[in-house]
């Protein structure tokens, strides 16, 4: 029976990779202390992740990179390149079909979808913008794994259920609203307005903390 693999798990197995990939060609092996400083978290949290994807380091080595790096990329399913379809050209989904990163991690944009007369025929990072309307035709001539929506709130279920209806079983969703999908789809949800309220949070902590700080050391005779 395969072992589940813990979601807080599943969510550090990036930054673990993207450490692997920083490594230079002449590295062979690396300490879970390295991976533990790069992602944030201590070493003993690293190993038990690593030991739910079957990775077995050596005492007083570490693991080797070549082998990790093949095993983390097969568990996120990246052994394989992935095909994605990007709907909404705007401000945001132009700027996505333009970076770089994701063609570097095995994801590649194969087509970009917009409704608005003013975007569809104009090309972004080599790729023809075609009318929504094309959507279906063109999933049943070319698959795709993934579907990237980058529109306004109000049309991003519209288009979820379009990607799902034709059969794209992974969505992740730049509009600021949750969609709903069939169950045998996943979706991630990529609010950054929510992120950037996290951040402020973090950031109010840090400074009523700083205060408190202060003003203990200010009570403290001298």
């Amino acid at each position: 029976m395969t072992r589940r693999i813990p979601r807080a798990t599943v969510a550090r197995l990036p930054a673990y990779l993207r450490y692997l990939d920083s490594l230079g060609p002449g590295r062979q092996t690396v300490q879970s202390s390295d991976l533990a400083s790069a992602s944030g978290v201590n070493a003993a949290k690293v190993r038990k992740d690593l030991s739910y994807i079957g990775a077995a380091g050596v005492r007083g080595v570490g693991y080797d990179v070549e082998e990790l790096r093949a095993l983390i990329l097969r568990k996120l399913g990246l052994s394989t390149d992935l095909t994605v379809v990007l709907v909404g050209a705007g401000n945001l989904g132009s700027a996505l079909a333009r970076y770089k990163g994701f063609d570097n991690r095995g994801f590649h944009i194969v087509s970009v979808y917009d409704i608005d007369p003013k975007r569809v025929g104009k090309r972004i990072a080599g790729i023809e913008i075609r009318h929504l309307d094309h959507l279906e035709e063109d999933l049943r001539q070319t698959a795709a794994d993934i579907g990237i929506i980058a529109t306004p709130a109000s049309e991003a279920q519209g288009v979820a259920d379009r990607l799902t209806g034709a059969g794209i079983p992974g969505i992740l969703n730049f509009a600021p609203t949750v969609i709903n999908v069939p169950a045998w789809a996943t979706v991630r949800q990529v609010d950054l307005a929510t992120e950037l309220q996290i951040l402020a949070f973090y950031l109010r902590t840090r400074r009523e903390a700083g205060a408190t700080q202060a003003r203990t050391q200010k009570r403290r005779p001298g």
